[in-house]
């Protein structure tokens, strides 16, 4: 999964950069199509080296030589930052000034918006693959339903950004994205594949998911309002609560979604060109495909860091056991005599007369 975001983002910013390249006539810009490369794998060394510290803590304490890496990494980031700022400035001339800082702007926003997300994306796969694959799963359901009901009863227009967008295919795309993320949530939760962080196991040396589920991902009995009762017939309904925050997901899937495509049709419509590349037939390039999957990522990042996301005993576990023995004391200490105090463990004894 980790390589299959990787080749997105690749092939994604290797689009938008082309776009550069043909609009401002840059190919023979000194140096800048090596940079914009160059600054890509400094980018991708900055937050796959983060991620590498994140979650591979324990592998990392194995391996001297990637000690160093993880201590010294924003440094070493930043340094080969540093080096490609440099060769820019470097490689300025004189009637190219204004075109040679268009491109680097240009280049910059490209890594926010693709790289930057493309990690976020990473970070979700890490919390379960459930976080992946269902918001990514809603945004497809949204982009083909929306295209069914806009086909079917499309009469309103609903941006002029995109004509053939409508009104009743943004409604009826919501309603069944709702639907489907509701059930393919129930459907997910029921494994322990899906709903387990992904996690380093040193004792056998691989990624486990195998966990106790978290109470979203464990059946809830839950009681109907007064109105509903009359209607279904029901008192009390059985659900897990990932298919709430499914609801929510739909949601922003659903009616803020769609706003990433309609800023890559204004950005197209920007630069008087149709698709980003010609990579899939009939449909453009990749980024055509993903223009609402980033701005769903970062909603979902966000999502899982201000509702659902607590303590992590694994990563806090991997930092302590990176630190010097007397730092580990120091916290073994601290935490016997909190527990000590709470009366979780019993006082220290009286010492022998």
């Amino acid at each position: 999964m980790l390589l299959i975001v990787m080749t997105v983002q690749i092939k994604c910013f290797q689009e938008i950069i082309t776009i550069g390249y043909r609009v401002y006539h840059s190919y023979d810009l000194p140096w800048f199509r090596t940079l914009s490369w160059y600054f890509l794998i400094c980018v991708n060394y900055f937050f796959y080296g983060e991620t590498v510290a994140d979650y591979f803590g324990v592998l990392v304490q194995k391996e001297e030589p990637l000690q160093f890496l993880v201590r010294y990494h924003r440094f070493i980031s930043f340094t080969l930052y540093l080096a490609g700022f440099c060769m820019f400035v470097l490689s300025l001339v004189k009637k190219h000034y204004r075109l040679q800082f268009y491109m680097f702007a240009w280049t910059h926003v490209t890594l926010l918006i693709v790289v930057t997300q493309s990690h976020l994306v990473i970070q979700n796969l890490f919390e379960g693959m459930i976080w992946f694959i269902v918001p990514i799963s809603i945004v497809i359901c949204n982009d083909i339903m929306a295209y069914l009901f806009g086909f079917f009863f499309g009469r309103t227009p609903l941006i002029k950004l995109s004509p053939k967008k409508t009104w009743e295919g943004f409604i009826g795309g919501f309603l069944s994205t709702v639907v489907f993320g509701f059930i393919f949530a129930y459907l997910l939760a029921q494994y322990q594949y899906f709903v387990c962080p992904v996690e380093y196991d040193s004792e056998t040396n691989r990624f486990a998911v195998e966990c106790q589920p978290s109470e979203l991902f464990v059946m809830q009995e839950y009681r109907l309002p007064a109105a509903l009762q009359n209607v279904l017939r029901w008192k009390t309904v059985k659900m897990y609560p990932f298919q709430i925050h499914s609801v929510a997901l739909s949601t922003f899937a659903s009616l803020i979604g769609p706003f990433g495509g309609f800023f890559a049709s204004g950005f197209k419509r920007a630069f008087k060109i149709k698709d980003f590349a010609n990579t899939i037939p009939g449909h453009g390039g990749i980024m055509d495909r993903f223009d609402c999957q980033y701005l769903m990522a970062t909603f979902v990042h966000v999502y899982i860091a201000s509702f659902i996301r607590g303590p992590n005993p694994s990563k806090v576990l991997q930092q302590v056991l990176v630190l010097q023995p007397e730092q580990q004391l120091s916290i073994f200490n601290t935490l016997r005599s909190h527990l000590q105090d709470k009366g979780i463990l019993p006082p220290p004894r009286p010492e022998a007369q």
